[in-house]
């Protein structure tokens, strides 16, 4: 969705709820023992572990289809964008994170949106490969037609290939794709809304993109249900002294370039009401255990290599950490939970509702 190109310190951002935008794209999936994603050898030795390379996070392995270059408007080639496996991979932890409370007075507002016969037109921004909207069509009653936004058009196609075909009244739900920036996003591009979606997208914002994010929504007078922003807290079981150093380095890469990373909630709550609109945020925190272990490992990865990127200096004493922590997941030993929140704000409606 961003115009900057993206480099492994872009997509290890990603990783704190990790590297980016769920929603899986088809590909077989390796063991994590058979993966090699760019922070060690795969064979899954303690040594191996222990190289943590700056910046690393969940990217395609040797001999996988990366998602498709992209050219900017300036001419400039884009790196490949996010890999499907690893959006694969998270999907099943986005499903189960995602705030159930938020559905109801979100449907409640649905319900009594002027033009409703006509179905729903929901944006998805950012969609990646669509999981937002296989988690929520079907949760949603009544005809639907999604509006899939994203950079990439590879992504675009398996979301629209992949989407639900019926709502939870068994009503018709239909797609289409648009390839476009959320920077650039207007009222008018929202004529006709009654739903904005975006799933792990507000963190990798700016506060101006998020402001314009805002604006937009307010100004077509439709709701937004931002899912899976990063609140900057990681548990791990087993407590380290150097849990608490990673985190705050990890969180301070997040920041890079202006990115709102830990802060995104609060800045998108504070732009919201500013337009009005009323706000509720409920914790959707990852809890990853011994069924997540895959998950588990590749996210510990991008966290640490994230954080030696930000702080250098913790190279040698990370690559321990790193060994050590992988050891214990593979183990069985291991629960995380990151925590993300999810916002549904409620913009005045237009329209005389």
């Amino acid at each position: 969705m961003r115009k900057t190109t993206a480099t492994p310190a872009d997509l290890a951002r990603r990783v704190g709820h990790v590297p980016a935008q769920p929603g899986p794209r088809e590909a077989p999936l390796a063991t994590d023992t058979d993966t090699d994603m760019g922070t060690d050898t795969g064979t899954g030795t303690d040594a191996d572990a222990s190289a943590v390379i700056a910046g690393a996070g969940p990217v395609a392995r040797p001999g996988e289809r990366p998602t498709v270059r992209l050219r900017d408007d300036a001419g400039t080639d884009e790196a490949p964008r996010y890999a499907p496996e690893w959006l694969q991979l998270r999907e099943p932890a986005d499903a189960a994170a995602r705030s159930l409370d938020l559905l109801d007075p979100l449907r409640i507002r649905l319900a009594n949106l002027p033009g409703r016969s006509g179905g729903l037109a929901v944006h998805d921004l950012g969609c990646g490969t669509g999981s937002m909207g296989r988690w929520l069509a079907p949760r949603l009653d009544g005809a639907q037609h999604w509006i899939l936004h994203d950079r990439d058009p590879y992504l675009l196609h398996f979301a629209a290939a992949a989407s639900p075909r019926a709502a939870a009244d068994g009503s018709r739900v239909t797609v289409e794709t648009r390839r476009g920036d959320v920077a650039r996003l207007t009222p008018d591009a929202l004529v006709g809304a009654s739903l904005v979606t975006a799933s792990a997208l507000l963190d990798v914002l700016t506060r101006e993109e998020v402001e314009t994010l805002a604006a937009a929504c307010a100004g077509a007078g439709c709701p937004a249900l931002l899912t899976l922003s990063v609140a900057g807290r990681v548990d791990l079981s087993d407590p380290d002294p150097l849990d608490e150093e990673i985190a705050a380095a990890f969180n301070d890469h997040q920041r890079r370039g202006g990115l709102l990373g830990p802060d995104a909630v609060t800045v998108a709550c504070e732009a919201f009401a500013g337009h009005g609109a009323t706000v509720k945020v409920h914790p959707s925190p990852w809890r990853l255990g011994p069924d997540e272990a895959a998950l588990t490992a590749q996210w510990l990865r991008g966290w640490v290599g994230a954080a030696v990127e930000q702080r250098p200096e913790l190279t040698a004493r990370a690559g321990k950490y790193l060994a050590a922590r992988l050891a214990a997941c593979a183990a069985g030993d291991l629960g995380v939970t990151v925590h993300h929140s999810d916002v549904l704000a409620l913009p005045r409606p237009t329209g005389g509702a």
